[in-house]
């Protein structure tokens, strides 16, 4: 069996910092990642997508997003600057490395890879962030739906919906702009269980983000004060709130139910419905730590306390919703926890 210093499960945005941080912290860290390339998820994503951050607040530490640092970069820039990141980071990136299960074994772990093969690891970092893992709310009537039913990890542009009747059930940011897009060549509905709440993405003429950033709300540890991450507001320059004003989407409260190819709207209403596509979020993809005792809660959530597990003093976790802040998940966020993690790290390995 081949003996690791620190293992790093999954080689996305999560995974990458935290090779970066336990690199700088003096360690060797070997990134397992399940695809062809360290990317993460972002490669998936909807053709459209845009992040809603600048450039300037939406770099991994060590390395800026070259170009203007005030544009909002494209999905295509992201997966480019991710890639030319692991190019950069020099530590051994093992693509193709479905990690299968975690296991202790002894004072360290055995991480067992799809295949077999398996690694010995004296530290684990659980990086696979939450995209392999989209979260299906258990919608009355959905089971007897007869039209096409997907996730919003599974959208990719509007052409497939061009003169459909679509149902968009969300009222975040990835929900809107769907919604919005699918408008154009569709018929489109946006199905909430309240109004959808915007934030002004420009503020006395900067980017929400500088004023996080500025008053220290972005990395503000509010994570452990809350039980249930709350709700993000859809950042928007206008446009789409205007969009929803004139009914292009046309938002409607939730529907009370699904049947065959019928909607039943909460006044009561009925209609025919071609596709019903779910922007309703994701949950962490952890599947792997799913036998290893103490590591996940009944739900499959992480037992964590700020990244660092409660019961495995060496297994950390790494790019979760609301880990410690607002902005732990994201490109300009997650390099701070990350970095967290790598301290604690170094101290285990240094008492062990």
């Amino acid at each position: 069996m081949e003996h690791v210093e620190v293992a790093v499960i999954g080689g996305g945005q999560s995974g990458l910092a935290a090779a970066h941080a336990l690199a700088q912290q003096g360690r060797a860290p070997v990134i397992l990642e399940a695809s062809d390339r360290a990317a993460g998820s972002w490669p998936r994503y909807y053709d459209s997508l845009t992040l809603f951050s600048p450039a300037r607040f939406s770099a991994l530490p060590g390395m800026p997003i070259g170009g203007d640092p005030d544009r909002y970069p494209h999905r295509d820039e992201v997966v480019a600057y991710l890639a030319a990141y692991a190019d950069r980071l020099q530590v051994d990136i093992r693509t193709g490395r479905r990690v299968a299960a975690v296991a202790a074994n002894g004072g360290g772990f055995t991480v067992e890879l799809e295949g077999g093969e398996c690694l010995a690891a004296r530290a684990v970092v659980a990086a696979t962030g939450s995209f392999g893992r989209p979260f299906r709310p258990a919608l009355p009537g959905l089971e007897s739906f007869a039209g096409q039913v997907l996730h919003a990890a599974d959208y990719r542009d509007p052409a497939p919906f061009a003169g459909k009747r679509v149902v968009v059930v969300g009222a975040g940011n990835s929900a809107v702009q769907i919604a919005a897009e699918l408008a154009r060549v569709s018929r489109t509905r946006l199905a909430t269980r309240a109004p959808v709440k915007f934030a002004r993405q420009q503020l006395l003429g900067r980017d929400l983000h500088f004023w996080l950033t500025r008053t220290g709300l972005d990395a503000a540890p509010l994570g452990r004060l809350l039980r249930t991450p709350p709700a993000q507001p859809v950042l928007d320059d206008g446009r789409h709130r205007v969009a929803l004003d004139a009914g292009d989407p046309d938002r409607r409260p939730m529907f009370r139910s699904l049947d065959g190819e019928k909607v039943t709207w909460a006044d009561g209403a009925v209609e025919a419905v071609d596709a019903l596509i779910l922007a309703t979020g994701y949950r962490p993809n952890l599947p792997y730590l799913a036998g290893f005792d103490g590591a996940l809660d009944i739900s499959d959530r992480p037992r964590h306390r700020g990244g660092a597990s409660l019961a495995h003093p060496g297994l950390a976790f790494v790019g979760l919703e609301w880990q410690r802040s607002l902005s732990s998940n994201s490109l300009r966020g997650v390099g701070r926890d990350a970095a967290r993690a790598a301290r604690r790290l170094t101290a285990f390995l240094g008492r062990t």
